[in-house]
């Protein structure tokens, strides 16, 4: 999911693992390793020249179970040395201070929980913290349609179960004020603890519902795309962007593609427009191998498109802009070639129009 999100699961974790410890700086560590896996954009930057693979690589290995793994005890370790190495400083600086009124060596144990806020904090304790916070974000990611390669570097199948939107306000904001919340309690109080719980109970709930709805919604559009008499080779459906009331969904046949619509406010029990686009993919050749890498990162779910004299690489699994516009798409790639590579530029996507915007908002409304 987005940055913020996996920022605010990972503090979270850290609050979960080492909150009565090192109070509001549990929240701080766990949202540094929530942030870690993301890394990996400027990573697959830094290792490639070519803008395909440095995509592919986002969500791979740095989001796998193996790198959780080796992550948690590196990134455990580290922490764990350096500060305590912090608090040897901290501590000797309050030694040197009082040495002068207190010269028995007995009272500086008493000096230490006199003027340290912390208890020592143990390895395994870093160690928890990491697992947890590393873990918990491609586990996360893999709701979302991008997916994440859980199993890399073994199998570069993604595992991506299509039930929530990559920004969905609804499981971020209430687990989000929950944690301010709990930063104005003392480590020990036990109404922090309280909404630590809360936090994730409602984002778990929240969660729960749209798996729920996925099941719901992959039952509407089946059952719409074969009222129609569309002969699919397979489906796909997923919620569009910061919600998970309006979905879009996506049927592929031998030659077509067909998408569509439906809001849970909708009247009707099945989808009204289901839009069909013409598949163009014999503009190139979708054999060469950095087009299949791109067909694996899309699940196949792709289109090409003349512009003046370049090619376009669209991803289908993503919604149109607009359900009335099949031109509208959203992830779309120019495609170059160089010494017999296929490349991409950069992703020019650019906000929706006002336009688009409010004709989203009465979408998601209902029919």
């Amino acid at each position: 999911m987005d940055s913020i999100t996996q920022i605010v699961l990972g503090a979270a974790c850290g609050e979960a693992a080492l909150g009565k410890k090192i109070g509001n700086k549990a929240l701080l560590f766990g949202a540094i390793g929530g942030t870690i896996p993301d890394l990996d954009v400027f990573v697959g930057g830094w290792l490639y020249g070519n803008e395909i693979d440095a995509m592919l690589f986002h969500r791979g290995f740095m989001h796998s179970i193996l790198f959780t793994i080796l992550g948690t005890f590196l990134f455990g370790w580290l922490t764990h040395k350096i500060y305590e190495k912090l608090k040897k400083v901290k501590i000797l600086r309050i030694f040197f201070t009082f040495f002068n009124k207190f010269w028995l060596t007995g009272f500086i144990f008493k000096l230490y929980v006199k003027y340290s806020r912390e208890p020592f904090t143990l390895k395994k304790d870093w160690i928890w913290l990491f697992f947890l916070s590393l873990f918990t974000h491609p586990l996360l990611d893999a709701f979302t349609p991008y997916g994440t390669q859980l199993f890399a570097p073994f199998s570069n199948y993604r595992v991506a179960f299509n039930n929530i939107s990559v920004a969905d306000p609804v499981y971020t904001v209430p687990f989000l004020l929950c944690l301010i919340i709990l930063m104005f309690f003392k480590r020990h109080n036990s109404r922090r603890q309280l909404w630590l719980q809360l936090g994730f109970g409602i984002s778990s709930a929240y969660m729960l519902f749209t798996l729920g709805n996925k099941l719901y919604m992959d039952t509407v559009f089946k059952k719409s795309f074969s009222d129609n008499q569309i002969s699919f080779s397979r489906f796909s459906t997923q919620p569009t962007i910061l919600n998970n009331i309006l979905w879009y969904g996506i049927a592929e046949t031998d030659s077509d593609y067909y998408v569509g619509f439906y809001s849970l406010l909708d009247k009707s029990d099945k989808v009204e427009n289901i839009i069909k686009i013409p598949k163009q993919h014999s503009l190139i050749d979708i054999n060469h191998p950095d087009i299949q890498y791109l067909s694996w990162f899309s699940n196949g779910y792709f289109n090409l498109k003349q512009k003046d004299s370049s090619i376009q690489y669209i991803d289908m699994r993503y919604p149109l802009l607009n359900e009335d516009d099949p031109e509208s798409s959203v992830f779309v790639f120019d495609l170059v070639k160089e010494n017999n590579r296929w490349d991409i530029k950069p992703f020019y996507g650019e906000p929706p129009s006002s336009e688009d915007f409010n004709s989203f908002i009465e979408r998601v409304k209902g029919k």
